[in-house]
């Protein structure tokens, strides 16, 4: 992958990556092994916002997405305000002279484009802004990658984004509701593509030898989050809390009472104080907590349990992967899409509105249709692969035309 004049294709990727969360950076997993194996040469990097766990986990170079350090802390003193606000100025060069180093920027997936949870204008929003028209004043191909996007109210907030998606060169979405909302904001979507998360190209662990039907019932995984709903429930955002957490509680504790073993997982730092608050809540031995590192980390976990129950979306995909049976705790439109999408749509529970005793009759009807359904999420993850490979051919189109003639060659028959 070298242009005519032998210098190879500078890539740059870009995202709240290395921050903690595991689905994120399955999403740049999933472009670098794309990258890798179709565009070998090309001299990659990143600006992110965990440069040295990005570095020393994915091998690359890696800037810090933002130059004041305190970005995603509250500021309440007037040093830190201060220190916001000059960050915002000095993020405009250093955002533009980062994006003037290369040919391509990929914003791997991720929900870059909506506001699901609290989210403020002058944070990430405003950072890809300042990517995308630092991409369109210098030259630079921005691409936002099978992105998840949802209508925002704020209105600074649904600016910076409409903006953001108007000047990136390259739009596809994870979900067709996705473009939808783009298209309601203001976004001409007309030749934009609708494909799976790009989570759905990651390698899947060996699935688990069926279980005997007469054996004992296995384990549950219980995939948790630090969940406060999202922007627009800022005023009620620990009451959302508390009736998650105890509905959450209650449900596990059910399981245990029948004997079942349950395995908590999480997908993000944050939602340590979770698990710690179950294992407190249950005491039982029979309730273990998994320390996952990565989406495969999650994966294994999913492919060894019988059934999951999960609110984060990346971990309800990594269950599906597996082709494990999974109820899903939805708390944005996307979760729900993802599971009708893949065959569950019947298995949806309202993540601000926890009825334990509800979620315990779902789950019991997800587990009498295990074996259907493991069948039909085989077969829906190899229509996901397939559509995949046409993401990564169409991206190589878009992104490196030099190269799609030598590229197009090389996968002929």
């Amino acid at each position: 992958m070298t242009p005519a004049n032998g210098t190879p294709v500078r890539v740059g990727v870009f995202g709240l990556l290395g921050s903690g969360n595991l689905g994120n950076d399955g999403s740049l997993e999933a472009v670098l092994g794309y990258l890798r194996a179709e565009h070998p040469e090309a001299d990659v990097d990143a600006l992110c916002g965990g440069p040295e766990a990005v570095t020393a986990r994915f091998g690359i170079p890696a800037t810090r997405l933002h130059w004041y350090r305190g970005e995603y802390r509250t500021a309440s003193r007037a040093g830190a305000i201060a220190g916001k606000g000059l960050g915002k100025l000095v993020d405009v060069f250093r955002t533009a002279a980062w994006v003037r180093r290369h040919d391509v920027v990929i914003v791997p997936g991720m929900g870059v484009l909506e506001a699901t949870l609290p989210l403020r204008p002058w944070g990430f929003p405003y950072a890809l802004f300042l990517l995308c028209a630092s991409g369109r004043l210098l030259r630079t191909r921005v691409a936002l990658v099978s992105v998840g996007a949802a209508t925002i109210g704020n209105r600074p907030t649904r600016a910076l984004v409409r903006w953001s998606g108007r000047l990136a060169a390259y739009r596809s979405y994870r979900d067709a509701q996705s473009r939808d909302a783009m298209r309601a904001m203001g976004v001409d979507t007309a030749r934009d593509e609708v494909y799976p998360d790009l989570a759905f190209a990651l390698p899947t662990p060996p699935a688990s030898a069926p279980s005997d039907p007469s054996a004992p019932p296995g384990p549950v995984c219980v995939g948790v989050m630090d969940f406060h709903g999202g922007n627009d429930d800022r005023a009620r955002a620990e009451e959302i809390h508390r009736r998650y957490l105890d509905g959450t509680i209650r449900f596990v504790r059910a399981l245990v009472e029948e004997g079942r073993a349950v395995r908590l997982l999480t997908g993000d730092e944050c939602d340590a104080s979770v698990v710690a608050a179950i294992l407190d809540a249950v005491g039982s031995p029979l309730v273990t907590a998994a320390e996952p590192s990565s989406l495969a980390d999650l994966m294994k976990e999913m492919a060894a349990a019988d059934t999951v129950v999960a609110i984060r979306y990346h971990n309800l995909i990594c269950a599906l992967k597996t082709s494990t049976p999974v109820l899903a705790l939805c708390y944005a439109a996307k979760s729900d899409a993802l599971m009708t999408a893949m065959g569950l749509g019947a298995y949806c529970h309202p993540a601000r509105e926890v009825d334990a005793d509800r979620l315990l009759q779902q789950f019991r009807a997800l587990e009498k249709s295990s074996a259907e359904l493991r069948q039909t999420l085989t077969e829906r993850n190899l229509a996901a692969a397939r559509q995949l490979e046409h993401q990564f051919d169409s991206l190589t189109a878009a992104l490196f035309p030099a190269t799609d003639q030598a590229h197009t060659l090389r996968k002929a028959p």
